[in-house]
């Protein structure tokens, strides 16, 4: 039933030699961790990724039932916590996924400096690295302030002013995300939501995309 569902879809999208090209690329055995335990390291790049998919997943189906508004904000938390079957699991998920992908991003940002390879032909890879780092950090932070609690509200005071304190632009740039040079209110909540639901995926998804091509083009870097 399976193969003439495939061989159906594989007549009209012909999905073979993409299958092919992924499932018979050869994976260099300095990052077999069969052959060498130092070939761990390796992993925290897929590792990576892994937890980035958890943390969609998870974040699909937080916002099925967060209220993105400072009335309804926390309490639809304590919903989600408490009545929703499985839901304190969801959230645990996606809390502590949080933290960790940006452990793991961490990680691989070593690994690949310390190894070496973000040199030639690669910089251009290591550059998007770098974004994609960034934005990580961007989703971390947009995502604190939801819950609308009092620890989110002055971590966010906080990470408002130190945005403020950026030469030259740091104002226009706690405007751009509190809506208000003064006050953390109902415009800072409907930014923050925003740009961590649509902006910082948006911008994700494309440089993940960059980098993995990228990847596949250049192949792994060799060992150190």
């Amino acid at each position: 039933m399976l193969n003439r569902i495939y061989d159906w879809i594989d007549d009209r999208m012909d999905i073979t030699p993409i299958w092919r090209d992924v499932a018979d690329h050869e994976v260099p055995e300095h990052v077999n961790p069969a052959y060498h335990f130092s070939a761990f390291v390796y992993c925290f790049g897929g590792l990576t990724f892994f937890i980035v998919v958890i943390q969609i997943i998870s974040g699909m189906f937080l916002t099925m039932y967060y209220v993105p508004d400072i009335v309804n904000a926390w309490e639809s938390v304590y919903y989600l916590q408490n009545e929703v079957a499985a839901g304190v699991i969801v959230r645990g998920m996606h809390h502590w996924g949080a933290s960790l992908v940006v452990v793991m991003i961490f990680l691989h940002t070593l690994r690949v400096f310390f190894t070496g390879a973000y040199k030639a032909p690669r910089e251009l890879n290591w550059v998007v690295g770098v974004l994609l780092f960034l934005v990580i950090l961007g989703l971390a932070f947009t995502g604190y302030l939801l819950p609308w609690d009092m620890k989110a509200l002055f971590a966010t005071r906080v990470g408002l002013d130190i945005a403020a304190s950026v030469p030259f632009i740091g104002d226009w740039i706690q405007t751009l995300l509190a809506g208000d040079e003064e006050i953390i209110g109902a415009q800072t909540l409907a930014r923050f939501f925003a740009i961590h639901v649509f902006f910082l995926p948006a911008a994700l998804f494309v440089l993940m995309a960059v980098h993995f091509i990228m990847i596949r083009r250049q192949g792994i870097a060799g060992p150190l």
